[in-house]
Formats: C-alpha cells, structure tokens, sequence
C-alpha cells in the first residue's frame, strides 16, 4: 500500500516526541560514564560494588523491558511512555541526592524501568504509526535518539569537569560535579512528560482493545481518509486471532514450541550486546584514561566517539529503506568482526607500565581510529537496525509480548557485559576482552546469512510467525 497523502510532518514530529524517550535512554545510560571515579571515591566502592552500581540499572533495565511489552497491551504505548517518563524524573532526582551506595543503587533501578520500557516502547509505538515503505527510517530515530543523549550528556559531563576540575570536586550549591552530571537529566525528561500528552495512542492497539472509532480517527489524521479506512481494514483482519495478546500467543499451537520468529528476535537481542558496545559508551573514560589519556581528555573522546555513532545513525536513515536491513547487518557484522580482532591484536602486542597504564606508542592514533570505526559502523547497522526489526518483525497480535521478552534478553545481556568487563579486564586483559566480542561479531555474521530474512517495504499486516 503506498502512503503518497500521508502526513510526513505529523508523522515525524509524533515519533521524534517518541524518540525523545531513546534520548533519555542514552542519556540515563551514558551519564554513568563521567560518574564513575566520583561514584567509587563517594561510596567507598570496591570493584564488585564499582561495576554493581554502573550495571544495576540494567537489572532495572530488563524488568522494565518484559513488562512494559504486557503492560503496554493492556494500558497503551503511550501511556506506558508516560509512565516511562516520569519514572526518568525520579531517578534522575534520586541518584543525583543519594548519599550511599544501596540508596544509589535503588533509584538507578527505577531509572532502569523507565530506560528497559522505552527500549521497547518506542520501537513499538514508531513502528505501529509509520509507513511501510519509510518505517526503517523513522525507526532510526529510535538509535539517533540514543546517540543523540550520548552526545549532549557526554558534553555536558565535559564541560561540567572542564569548569569543576574533576568530577568529585564541588560544582554548584556544595553537591559535588557527578551528582549534578546526573541532575541534567531533569530538564529533558519533563519536556518528555509534558509533549507526551500531545500525541495520539497507537491505531493498532486501539484496535486491539475495540475502539475502532478512535482508531480509524487516528488513521485518517495520519494517512487521510482512503488510506486510513483500508489501515483499518488491514490491521482489523491481521488481528486473527479471538483473544487478546497474552504472553503464551509465542508458543506455536501446532508445534507446543516457541515460534521461529521470536527466537530469532531473541537471538539478535542478544547479539547486539555481546558485540561490547556498551564498554565503549559505559566504560569509555575509565578505558580512555587505561591507556594514557587524562580524565578530561577522557572526556573529549567520549564526545567525539558519540558524534561518529550519531554520524552513523544519519547516514543509516538513508539506507535503510533502500538497501534494506539484512544487507546492513551483514556490512556491520563483517566490519565490527574485523576492527574488534585488529583492536585485540593492537593490546595483545603493546605493554603495561609500573603503573598499570598501557602504552600504546605507535599504534595509539590507528587505536582511536579503529574504535571510532567500530563505532561508527555498529550506528550504521545493529545499532538501529536491531530495533527497527523488533519493532517490525513480529505479528500484530504477539508484538507486545515478543518485544517483551526480546527485550528482557536485550538487557540481561548488556548487563552480563557490564557486570563481567572489570573482572575480564583484570583476568585475561583488553586483548582478551576484544577478542571474545569478536568472536560474537562473527557469529552475528553467520547468524544474519542463515536465519534473517527481510522485512523492508512490509506492512506489518504482512508479517507471519
């Protein structure tokens, strides 16, 4: 079906007010990066306790992912979203107060609910608004959103050390320079709140509940009144089944096994992480200054790092719908195998100094280069391209539930990866470590050849388990 009367601006602005939860995300997420030497010295952590308080969220983080799939069948997108925002309010207020570790830990969880229910929420909520044959671009802005909060918090977290010395000392009002990094949060997450009320809840589940009416007013504002009256029809006769979603529809009735195209959405949920993206954008300025670079150049790194993945993300917006995503995939996973295996080459042949900073000597610019390649490309393809896929792969009546527990997998594994950097670090070194994310990179390479199968210019009504 083509979308020539759809409303492109109205359209857009509506998923980049959904978008603005993946900013959070990023945001919420990267902020933890600036915060860690300031985190350890303010709670006298140990190691365990250092990589608990970064990873913690990331328990948050997977519940927040599984139910907020369920939860949005029965209440909404959006007003899941809305539930999502003010959840980013608390926890950014809360972590910023907190005088001890246990206190931290509590309000990082809450802010992991808000980040797990957006992973999967906008995703969902884009997908089921746009048109088939723009949907991968809009569902970029998910990923742009991400990078795009990496971007702002690590230059705020920049400024703030350039103007307070270190992150640990007093910035403002007696708090000190990380608790303010994190307070930063506020101001988008009300803006957040506050332009959520303004758009409308998604057509599909409101056909899912039996309000008809209110979706086909949706449609229409959307896609006019032809194309909305056949949307209509179309998602009506997709919803086959006489139940509502529930979590069991993933279970295949004939086979009593779980459904090929929700373990294939499992196992790119979690391949997207093992890959070790989040140690580049969690663990930046610690493995920054591993190697040499001080604390606020730590910081400018990090800066320019999330630039080139919002780089990435630009540019996937105008392949997306032309190359298609299986194409995308296998570049990424074929360029990420190859900087990751050359990047663990570069640590297994350079030394330590007394002082446990590693020297890189010649190969410390070509060492930037390769990891703003990694970066860059992971932006270009698994990035957005593994969200746009689970928000678009799975039938209209399993799509909550699917999202749900792809998303529950998605974060235990981001937080398997956090959780086990510091001690792989300690054990077998970043050659080592970068070694084992290769590994993953080639596995997603065989993965995508051998199981994925496209989904580009599809209408979601189109899609079969």
């Amino acid at each position: 079906m083509k979308y020539s009367n759809n409303n492109f601006l109205l359209i857009m602005s509506i998923s980049c007010v959904a978008a603005m939860g993946s900013f959070l995300l990023g945001f919420d997420t990267g902020v933890i990066n600036g915060t860690v030497g300031g985190l350890r010295l303010a709670f006298d952590s140990n190691l365990f306790v250092s990589s608990f308080n970064i990873a913690s969220m990331l328990l948050g983080c997977a519940i927040g992912a599984f139910y907020s799939g369920r939860l949005s069948d029965i209440y909404g997108r959006r007003t899941m979203l809305i539930v999502a925002a003010v959840l980013f309010i608390l926890s950014a207020g809360g972590s910023g107060m907190a005088d001890s570790s246990n206190v931290f830990i509590f309000y990082r969880l809450i802010g992991g609910l808000a980040v797990g229910s957006a992973s999967v929420l906008v995703p969902m909520y884009i997908a089921e608004i746009a048109p088939a044959h723009y949907r991968g671009a809009y569902g970029t802005l998910q990923q742009l959103g991400i990078v795009s909060g990496f971007l702002v918090v690590y230059t705020s977290n920049y400024l703030l050390v350039s103007l307070s010395g270190t992150s640990i000392n007093e910035f403002w009002l007696g708090y000190e320079t990380w608790r303010w990094m994190i307070w930063g949060e506020l101001l988008p997450a009300f803006i957040f709140f506050i332009t959520l009320f303004w758009i409308p809840e998604s057509p599909r589940y409101l056909v899912v509940k039996g309000k008809n009416k209110q979706a086909l007013k949706v449609l229409i504002k959307l896609y006019g009144q032809f194309l909305g009256e056949a949307k209509l029809l179309d998602i009506s006769m997709s919803l086959s089944s006489d139940h509502a979603p529930r979590l069991s529809d993933l279970w295949s009735n004939h086979t009593g096994k779980i459904r090929r195209i929700v373990w294939i959405g499992l196992v790119i949920a979690v391949l997207q992480q093992l890959m070790g993206i989040n140690v580049i954008f969690y663990y930046g300025s610690v493995l920054w200054e591993l190697v040499g670079f001080s604390e606020l150049n730590s910081l400018l790194i990090n800066i320019v790092v999330a630039s080139v993945g919002a780089l990435g993300c630009i540019c996937m917006i105008f392949l997306v719908d032309y190359w298609g995503r299986r194409p995308l995939l296998k570049l990424g996973s074929i360029i990420l195998f190859i900087t990751l295996i050359i990047i663990a080459f570069i640590f297994f042949n350079v030394k330590k100094d007394v002082y446990g900073v590693i020297n890189l000597g010649e190969y410390r610019m070509l060492t930037l280069v390769l990891v703003n390649m990694y970066v860059f490309f992971f932006n270009l393809s698994w990035g957005p391209v593994m969200w746009i896929m689970l928000g678009e792969m799975f039938p209209n009546q399993i799509r909550g539930s699917a999202l749900a527990v792809t998303g529950f997998m998605h974060w235990i594994a981001n937080f398997v990866v956090i959780m086990t950097f510091p001690l792989l670090l300690r054990y077998v070194g970043l050659a080592g470590v970068f070694s084992l994310y290769s590994l993953f990179a080639l596995l997603s390479t065989l993965f995508v050849f051998y199981y994925l199968t496209e989904t580009k210019d599809k209408e979601l009504e189109e899609l079969k388990s």
